[in-house]
């Protein structure tokens, strides 16, 4: 792939600029203007941005390190239900039930007391780390004895799935105390300023800008070192790269660990924007469906994903508004012409088109 050096200050301008210009036709436009952006585009954009948070994520494992993880929605999922349990702290005795410790849904199953592990979940300074360090543990654990195991291809997909799955199917029992089939919902604020108000929405969606061009300076700074170079031979050639003396499966398990903790993050950010979280986020589907934002965008590129996620999600939400019922039997021509069309995404055929006409 060539080097997109002339893109990243571009993407980067692009996507804080388009967020700014957002955020100002949304508060400063009255309401019946023209160009006033209404509150929904606000939060699909905010939710796009976690998503392509959570493609640079996934990129970083798969395009880098050549690990194709098909269990992402898991450390997502995570970061969203530490979220999830901070803006259920925050409802305090507004609730339905009216009781200052416990969540509704608890009260309504019966719970007496609040588990120990929410505790310390009502103040913001414990919950915002949470949602890092619980995907990383998870994943650290995982890669701990996958990769030490040379577990790799296609066998470490399916078992990042079932792991996920796995997840799932916990998360659905009203006994792990996360609210079961239904989650997580009806957060009322966020450090004391409800959720509600469209500055609110706004300033999560300007998070959510900043918070991506962060985290692609870091994959970006990472990429280009030497660690960086180490994960590239790693996914070109393995067994090589181990007998020159490095310790692949450490190289293996950091990028791992981080990835997840920027997915954790993702999920994090996401929660308050959309009002819910539930297990249905750690589905196998979501996680399918993520790896093609990537595939779409051009793994390896770190751009990709990002431009992977917002046009794959764009045309979901084009096509489930419009033709609901066509939107599988798209993802699904999507899933299988981009490998034998673009088996290097849109960064790809960026690439041959500008190879094409500087050799005019």
């Amino acid at each position: 792939m060539m080097r997109f050096d002339r893109l990243t200050p571009i993407t980067l301008g692009c996507v804080l600029g388009a967020a700014v210009l957002l955020a100002a036709l949304n508060l400063l436009t009255p309401a019946a203007s023209a160009i006033h952006v209404p509150n929904f585009v606000i939060s699909l954009a905010g939710k796009y941005l976690c998503y392509a948070i959570l493609a640079l994520a996934i990129d970083l494992v798969w395009g880098y390190a050549g690990i194709l993880t098909l269990g992402h929605g898991a450390f997502f999922a995570l970061g969203g239900y530490c979220m999830g349990m901070y803006l259920m702290r925050e409802i305090g005795a507004r609730g339905v039930y009216a009781d200052p410790i416990l969540p509704d849904f608890m009260v309504f199953i019966g719970w007496k007391q609040l588990p120990w592990y929410w505790q310390g979940f009502d103040h913001v300074w414990f919950a915002l780390p949470m949602t890092m360090l619980v995907p990383a543990v998870l994943a650290f654990a995982f890669g701990w004895f996958a990769f030490r195991s040379r577990v790799s291809g296609v066998y470490l997909s399916i078992i990042t799935q079932a792991l996920t799955y796995a997840l799932m199917l916990a998360f659905f029992r009203n006994d792990m105390g996360f609210g079961g089939n239904n989650g997580m919902t009806d957060f009322k604020d966020i450090v004391g300023v409800p959720l509600n108000r469209e500055s609110t929405a706004t300033a999560l969606m300007l998070i959510s800008a900043g918070v991506l061009s962060a985290a692609f300076l870091v994959a970006r700074g990472m990429t280009r070192s030497r660690f960086g170079k180490v994960l590239i031979a790693v996914r070109d050639a393995e067994s090589r790269t181990r007998f020159l003396g490095y310790r692949v499966e450490s190289y293996k398990l950091v990028v791992f660990t981080l990835s997840a903790c920027m997915a954790g993050v993702a999920g994090a950010l996401y929660v308050p924007q959309v009002g819910i979280i539930n297990p249905g986020e750690m589905s196998p589907g979501n996680s399918i469906e993520m790896a093609i934002w990537v595939a779409v965008g051009g793994r390896g590129t770190l751009i990709g994903p990002i431009i992977g996620a917002f046009a794959v999600n764009g045309a979901k939400s084009f096509f489930t508004a419009n033709f609901p019922e066509y939107w599988l039997f798209f993802l699904g021509l999507i899933f299988v012409l981009v490998p034998l069309l673009l088996p290097n995404g849109i960064m790809g055929l960026i690439e041959m088109v500008t190879r094409k006409r500087d050799h005019t």
